[in-house]
């Protein structure tokens, strides 16, 4: 049974930073391309950022970028995304996702991901 896990999210101002952890279980995590979204009441869920299998290219929506940065680190099948200078507008539940194995990269669409996480809320305080 795939599990993804995310933990690290919570209350903070405008300006602050966080880092969302997930932890993959139940699949060869090295193998697969992974991915943040998220999704604010009422609205759609969005791509924030992805990373490829290999982890050696990164991507990122437009909105995030130079302030989100997504890693990987395979030997403790771990994603990330640590996110400085946080706007209100950040706030959402953030959802880590993984893609089919060995997926090309640059995956955006919520469709290219077969596996999804529970989500962990992240609020961003004016």
């Amino acid at each position: 049974q795939v599990q993804l896990v995310e933990s690290g999210g919570g209350l903070v101002q405008a300006g602050g930073s966080l880092r969302l952890s997930c932890v993959g279980s139940g699949l060869t995590f090295r193998t697969h391309g992974m991915g943040w979204f998220r999704q604010a009441p009422g609205k759609e869920r969005e791509f924030v950022a992805g990373i490829s299998w290999t982890g050696r290219s990164t991507f990122y929506a437009d909105f995030v970028k130079g302030r989100f940065t997504i890693s990987r680190a395979n030997a403790e099948s771990t994603l990330y995304l640590q996110m400085i200078s946080l706007k209100p507008e950040d706030t959402a539940k953030y959802y880590c996702a993984a893609s089919r194995p060995f997926a090309t990269v640059d995956n955006r669409a919520p469709s290219d991901y077969i596996y999804w996480g529970q989500g962990t809320q992240v609020t961003v305080s004016s």
